[in-house]
């Protein structure tokens, strides 16, 4: 064999040796994050999810390998980020809401679900009980949702002499919506106090519900749980047209006596 022929066959050899090994290391475990919110509502979130992770023994890059799906406030795009999750084969998906987490389960009977949603997940459909979840989901429930009379509440504790109400509501997540509403109606009116509903699916939709509130003038606002409202919730202060509820819950200081 000639010395240039032998040169070249080593050297198409060596650079086929990292393709060769490379072929041979197992492929990084998957995991799913879906969440039916954008990224910059939960950029707070993530260290604490990745963190969580590294301390059960995973990290991002190392030994696992993370597929992030947002659905960008846009509950019909989430079928499709779940499918997308199931087609690249994710080992686990990591669900945050309750669009998210429904979306997960109806994609999937067999990957296993970790869910956090904000109310009853036998209520959602995602377990079978709380003590015998059943099925390929299991996670946390804050419960939320069912602390709506306990909020107004709270808000009556605050301005005592409150008899108007608005609730904001978000159609887009009608299990969280209706659940709400149902709480809040109750509380309402053992209380006296009058409610009126609005509604907001997305950004520019909560612009025109607050605007709204500006001419309508309510002397309280009860912001339903729910992921776009926790996404936005530095997105609008209190209107100027309602007073705020510091200055309705503020006791005159006494005038000292002459």
């Amino acid at each position: 064999m000639k010395r240039r022929e032998f040169i070249t066959l080593l050297g198409g050899a060596a650079a086929a040796w990292p393709l060769a090994a490379g072929a041979q290391q197992p492929a990084l475990p998957v995991v799913g994050y879906f969440n039916s919110a954008t990224p910059e509502g939960f950029s707070s979130y993530l260290p604490a999810f990745r963190r969580g992770l590294k301390e059960s023994g995973y990290v991002e890059g190392e030994n696992v390998a993370i597929e992030y799906r947002w659905g960008e406030n846009q509950p019909e795009r989430l079928p499709e980020l779940a499918a997308d999750l199931i087609r690249r084969q994710v080992k686990v998906i990591a669900a945050m809401g309750a669009p998210a987490s429904i979306a997960a389960g109806r994609a999937t009977a067999t990957i296993p679900i970790v869910f956090g949603v904000p109310e009853d997940p036998v209520r959602l459909g995602l377990v079978a009980s709380l003590a015998r979840p059943g099925g390929n989901a299991t996670g946390v429930s804050f419960f939320s949702a069912e602390l709506a009379a306990k909020r107004l509440e709270f808000l009556r504790d605050l301005v005592p002499t409150v008899k108007r109400v608005a609730v904001l509501l978000n159609p887009a997540e009608p299990t969280i919506a209706a659940a709400n509403l149902r709480d809040v109606e109750a509380a309402a009116s053992a209380a006296a106090v009058q409610i009126r509903v609005f509604n907001a699916t997305t950004v520019a939709e909560i612009d025109t519900a607050f605007a709204a509130l500006a001419s309508e003038r309510p002397e309280a606002l009860l912001i339903s749980s729910g992921l776009l409202f926790l996404n936005r919730r530095v997105q609008h202060t209190w209107p100027r047209a309602m007073p705020s509820p510091r200055s309705l819950a503020r006791v005159p200081t006494p005038k000292p006596a002459a």
